[in-house]
């Protein structure tokens, strides 16, 4: 355990930081249901996806990705599940690490959430972050840094995913990402009770304002916020988004 987490630390610190900024994270209450937002800055601080160990295992769990940063002098700020994964891990659609796709980008329809077109993904370039929904992320073909596809879309240009009904009753505690029309500004958002996804979408757009946001996952979402006394735990994830920054 202590030999992976070692050369974990070290392939983690080969990724020159970016000037470090606290990311800000609070509970906030929309139409009567709650959930913590967490606002990042891409261009001041490290956003980035995380998979795997220099071994290939999962990451799994956020403890075991801080604890790895820890040994260089670093910390995991801020972190989330990233989207949809298989049994195996391996996640679903579209993965990119350190610029090396790792999976493809996966735009059929298909069974569950993600297969509910339109769907996206998040593409973290530099100094910018950008929820882009799945056929114009392949009709302009930006180069990610980082990226994870989600799905469905929940903002798709201002205007909440056609499939969502205002009276549905399916309702899981749900996470997702949000990002400004010029990719400078990141949030990110967890509900604390169960929503729907025409409630959860309509938070985005009319009360965060943001006019392209994509769902996470439900039901398995996780967070990791230190600063608001947050570290989730739960069964072993397959992508992970965060913020890594200098420890104290």
């Amino acid at each position: 355990m202590r030999g992976w987490l070692a050369a974990a630390a070290l392939a983690l610190a080969a990724f020159a930081a970016l000037p470090a900024r606290a990311v800000t994270c609070e509970t906030s209450v929309y139409e009567g249901n709650r959930y913590t937002l967490c606002k990042v800055f891409p261009a001041k601080e490290e956003l980035r996806t995380f998979l795997s160990t220099p071994d290939g295992t999962p990451w799994g769990q956020f403890t075991a990705l801080d604890t790895a940063l820890r040994q260089q002098g670093r910390k995991l700020a801020f972190a989330m599940n990233a989207g949809m994964y298989h049994e195996d891990r391996a996640p679903v659609g579209y993965y990119v690490e350190r610029g090396r796709e790792q999976m493809r980008v996966i735009s059929s329809a298909g069974p569950g959430n993600f297969g509910l077109l339109p769907n996206g993904i998040l593409c973290i370039r530099a100094r910018r972050a950008d929820v882009i929904e799945t056929r114009a992320f392949l009709r302009d073909r930006p180069e990610c840094r980082f990226a994870t596809q989600s799905g469905p879309m929940l903002v798709i240009d201002g205007e909440l995913h056609p499939r969502f009904l205002p009276d549905s009753t399916s309702r899981y505690v749900r996470n997702g990402v949000g990002t400004s029309a010029d990719g400078k500004s990141v949030i990110f958002a967890i509900s604390e009770n169960a929503v729907s996804f025409h409630e959860f979408g309509s938070m985005f757009r009319d009360f965060l304002k943001m006019p392209q946001a994509l769902f996470l996952d439900g039901n398995v979402s996780r967070l990791w916020a230190p600063g608001v006394s947050r570290r989730d735990l739960g069964r072993t994830m397959g992508p992970i988004v965060g913020v890594v920054e200098a420890a104290d």
